[in-house]
């Protein structure tokens, strides 16, 4: 088998990715960073998010399992202590094949020119000019005109992430949807949102339309970026999917409870 580890640079996680490494070479498991068929991130949900990134263009071939140096993540579930019971399982278990949507973002701008990118957290969108006022049109239909801060588009597995902070439903990240979450909407005569994050399956699509001539920071998990010329923001489920290596049950509610209930 063919592996690759990433690590979030520090100290601590550079020791534990050189002993994952050292351990994984003595069952002649191959290292190979052009293409693994399992990447092994060594951080913190972020350090998985990154991995993700750098290997969307193999996402039928590769899947990733995290090990955390930091606080426990949703992606990073593997502790520093369980590294020889995890790089035993790597080598010696068959394990399952777990697999999550995506969600697309197709910027399209007035010169015809498109972008296409990938999310496994979330895109957000802000204005670099005041309010953010865009049309949301869903399934091709006129659903709303937004004016506030900011809209947030989150797959089920980042639901518990950026989305949630605004108020959004956490869903299993099983479910074949995607999230509309709104950043703090201006309600008057003029202008009048649903007011309530809308949950989107996964034949539906959500248009993005400025109603104005300004440029747009799209954040793509953790891609800041910044846009100009924008005709609009196509968003939807994905035809990828992420494929997490699961080697023992991952209880997604019990995690969450011990993320934002549990002392």
């Amino acid at each position: 088998m063919k592996y690759n580890i990433l690590s979030r640079g520090d100290d601590n996680s550079n020791m534990l990715a050189n002993k994952i490494k050292s351990s994984l070479q003595e069952f002649d498991l191959i290292f190979d960073e052009s293409e693994p068929e399992i990447v092994i991130s060594v951080g913190g949900d972020g350090t998985l998010l990154e991995a993700f990134h750098k290997y969307t263009h193999r996402l039928q071939e590769t899947s990733f399992v995290g090990v955390h140096t930091g606080h426990l993540g949703f992606y990073a579930d593997w502790k520093p202590d369980e590294v020889e019971k995890l790089v035993i399982h790597i080598a010696k278990t068959p394990f399952k094949i777990v697999e999550y949507p995506l969600l697309e973002v197709m910027i399209r701008h007035h010169d015809d020119q498109t972008e296409r990118y990938l999310a496994l957290n979330e895109c957000s969108v802000k204005s670099m000019e005041g309010s953010l006022v865009m049309d949301i049109e869903i399934k091709g239909e006129l659903f709303e005109t937004f004016r506030g801060d900011g809209l947030c588009l989150s797959t089920p597995s980042g639901s518990t992430a950026y989305n949630k902070a605004l108020g959004g439903a956490i869903l299993h990240p099983s479910l074949l949807s995607f999230q509309l979450a709104e950043m703090a909407s201006i309600n008057n005569r003029v202008y009048r949102t649903v007011g309530s994050p809308l949950v989107l399956p996964q034949h539906h699509t959500c248009m993005l339309k400025p109603k104005s001539d300004v440029d747009f920071q799209v954040t793509v998990d953790h891609l800041n970026l910044v846009q100009k010329q924008v005709k609009s923001i196509q968003c939807r489920v994905a035809e990828e999917k992420i494929r997490f290596s699961r080697f023992r049950p991952f209880p997604f509610w019990k995690r969450v409870k011990e993320s934002f209930v549990a002392e």
